[in-house]
């Protein structure tokens, strides 16, 4: 893997964003939702939620998930990330203060609410897929 690969999978990951985040239900089906993500320079990715919410559940059974993101604009044609990992949630006060932004205030009553959580995804496998190219240029762990 080149190191031009992995700027550019960063260039991507490390803005904060809207990203469809697939987790597995009880019944081993998929099941996808909107999270707010961001990456970090350790490709792991970060997204806030609620320690009770569904997606915890399923994390907790099964950790295997997958993310689309990168295209903020469906009007402009843009490289845009698969990714495949695997998930699990904290509550460390560490992480809850550090993934913490402003946006979330409207959410939770700050980094210490007892509410909120942070699923850190680590990914094993990430396709930079370019419209119109029809193979992506993979990274692996």
């Amino acid at each position: 893997m080149s190191d031009d690969l992995r700027k550019r999978i960063l260039n991507i990951l490390g803005r904060r964003q809207l990203a469809a985040l697939a987790t597995i239900t009880e019944e081993g089906l998929p099941w996808v939702r909107y999270v707010v993500t961001q990456g970090g320079e350790d490709m792991k990715i970060r997204c806030a939620t609620f320690v009770r919410a569904r997606k915890v559940a399923q994390i907790s059974r099964n950790p295997d998930v997958h993310l689309t993101c990168g295209v903020t604009d469906p009007m402009t044609v843009a490289p845009y990330l698969q990714i495949r990992g695997r998930a699990f949630v904290t509550t460390d006060e560490a992480e809850r203060h550090a993934f913490w932004y402003d946006l979330l205030a409207n959410i939770f009553t700050g980094p210490d609410d007892p509410r909120f959580g942070v699923i850190i995804v680590v990914p094993d496998r990430i396709e930079y897929c370019i419209p119109g190219q029809f193979v992506p240029e993979v990274w692996t762990r």
